[in-house]
């Protein structure tokens, strides 16, 4: 199909300036809903002097509290800004400025207006695969480097190609996809005789699998609130266009079916781990991205007749999936000694072992992995199997939507320090821990020999959760933790030309099939930086805690020890 036909979704929009006040986007703000509590911060007597100086940079009087009150719409934050430097005590790493070159060099044009980045500029690999194409997921941290460097044009055009690509009819062999799906990615060719620029979208047919993303609509709501955030620009979400594209994505994750349960059920390799590795069923990763963009979409929807509805829907699923969540996901000291000890085989109401987990399907790695103050959402939850494994993206995000309690979240910062070396290590991040291997690799990945031990999606250290970590270690009040990291990655990333993963139990090794410039492991490091420079930024993409979602368990727990 070719994509080169007018959108006309952007017709109208006002330009908003930067001294747009953001009490005009009030309105969409989450809070006119849901109270937002103060983020406690006291029991951290830790920091030194220049954690706090940094917290308090951008953020006013307000502190922590106000990191969306206080954020300053089109503010730019670059480094090459003067008042950027002016203002912080610490001057920017060399290798910003190449990050930045860098990013630049990914861009996509589609009629001379940028409309994303590509997945990778590696000129020294010969197989170009899917590494071309603008990936939606991929695009996010681009997106936010962008948006707090001042440059937003390049998000809007995205989230406008993107909602004109999800009207397409999308098909896979004979059966026809569901109307709200997002692509998972997206590349322009260009015609240099006629002149032309066609649109070519991917929305799992072509991937390896044929597995369609489900997170591409979570990201796309979630982008689409951070430009609102950033810009103060309401007209773009109020547009009718984007607001029936958000309904379209809400109503396929919404509608009704056989489940008991509140959380979406999954193939594998729907998402950033995009090949067989035992997350079907209702990955944490997908179960965190779904609970933040259902809180996005209700601070953005228009309460019209049609809207009210979504809106009822919305805040039902919200707080079915928080209970669900904080209840059967969470995972601490006591709560594995609990399920240590539990009874199988219980029929009633009253059953304790609500999933019939048995357990001595507990991996013995686990009870030394725990530490005695800490805390984690596990990777899986279904009958009678839970998948104790640490992924990374699913906490950090879970953090930033306050899918955790400000308890958890503290709790999954300690497990980190308590665990740096396992899941830092020398590289920043672990997208997965502890690897699986042997006989379990070969049932579990049908011997992919990508996803080999310590490899890939397989226990691989990813530079791009740099972003992800930053903004759960600010929001959490403890800066001092993405600083470590930062600077681990620092060491290398540059040297070894921005690879796309690492290899290696710690994270020492260039990844075996690792592509070179990878855009999101350069664009997660300037977002970083951005975000420790200036803390406010976190108000773009991290939602308070809502009080009316109380947390589930009640008991002892680990980090009161």
């Amino acid at each position: 199909m070719d994509g080169s036909k007018e959108m006309g979704v952007g017709v109208g929009l006002r330009n908003v300036s930067s001294h747009c006040s953001i009490s005009e986007m009030d309105d969409f703000d989450l809070s006119r809903l849901l109270d937002k509590p103060k983020l406690n911060i006291e029991r951290q007597r830790s920091f030194d002097e220049r954690s706090l100086s940094e917290l308090s940079i951008g953020l006013g009087r307000g502190g922590l509290d106000n990191f969306e009150s206080t954020y300053s719409p089109g503010g730019r934050s670059g480094f090459e800004t003067p008042a950027s430097s002016a203002r912080n005590s610490f001057e920017p790493h060399p290798m910003v400025a190449d990050a930045w070159e860098a990013l630049r060099r990914s861009l996509v044009f589609f009629r001379a207006q940028p409309v994303g980045t590509i997945a990778a500029f590696d000129h020294a690999s010969e197989e170009v695969l899917n590494y071309d194409q603008v990936f939606v997921r991929d695009f996010v941290p681009s997106a936010l480097a962008f948006l707090m460097n001042g440059e937003p044009d390049i998000v809007k055009n995205f989230l406008l190609k993107t909602l004109y690509l999800q009207g397409w009819e999308k098909r896979i062999d004979r059966f026809k996809l569901g109307e709200g799906a997002m692509p998972a990615s997206f590349k322009v060719l260009h015609d240099p005789i006629r002149k032309t620029d066609t649109l070519i979208a991917d929305f799992g047919e072509s991937a390896i699998g044929r597995v369609a993303p489900v997170d591409s609509g979570f990201w796309w709501i979630i982008l689409l609130r951070a430009y609102t955030k950033s810009t103060g620009d309401l007209t773009l979400a109020e547009t009718s266009d984007c607001q029936k594209g958000m309904k379209l994505i809400l109503t396929l994750c919404l509608s009704e079916g056989f489940d008991t349960f509140p959380t979406l059920l999954c193939a594998d390799g729907c998402s950033m781990i995009d090949r067989r590795m035992g997350v079907y069923g209702y990955p944490i990763e997908i179960q965190a991205l779904f609970f933040m963009a259902l809180r996005c979409a209700l601070a953005m929807l228009k309460p019209d007749t049609e809207g009210k509805e979504f809106i009822e829907r919305i805040v039902k699923r919200l707080h079915a999936l928080s209970y669900h969540m904080r209840s059967y996901f969470w995972l601490d000291f006591q709560q594995l000694n609990d399920i240590y000890r539990y009874k199988t085989e219980e029929y009633s109401h009253t059953a304790v072992n609500k999933f019939n987990v048995i357990p001595d399907s507990i991996p013995e790695w686990v009870f030394d992995f725990m530490p005695t103050r800490g805390g984690y959402f596990i990777g899986n939850v279904s009958p009678a199997r839970m998948d104790f494994r640490w992924f990374a993206l699913g906490n950090c995000v879970a953090i930033m939507s306050s899918l955790a309690t400000p308890e958890q979240s503290m709790a999954i910062m300690d497990l980190l320090e308590s665990r740096w070396e396992e899941l830092v290590g020398e590289m920043p991040l672990k997208i997965s821990y502890p690897a699986i291997e042997s006989h379990e690799w070969r049932i579990v990945t049908g011997c992919d020999p990508k996803n080999t031990r310590w490899s890939y999606h397989n226990g691989g250290s990813w530079p791009v959760l740099l972003w992800l970590l930053t903004a759960a270690c600010i929001k959490t009040g403890r800066p001092q933790i993405a600083r470590r990291a930062i600077e681990l990655a620092e060491n290398r990333l540059l040297k070894d030309n921005w690879p796309e993963y690492y290899d290696g139990k710690t994270g020492r090794y260039i990844g075996k099939q690792a592509r070179k410039y990878q855009t999101w492991s350069i664009a997660g490091y300037l977002v970083a930086k951005m975000m420790l420079e200036d803390p406010s930024h976190l108000g773009m993409i991290s939602l308070e805690e809502d009080k009316q979602m109380k947390p589930a368990l009640k008991r002892s727990s680990s980090w009161t020890c």
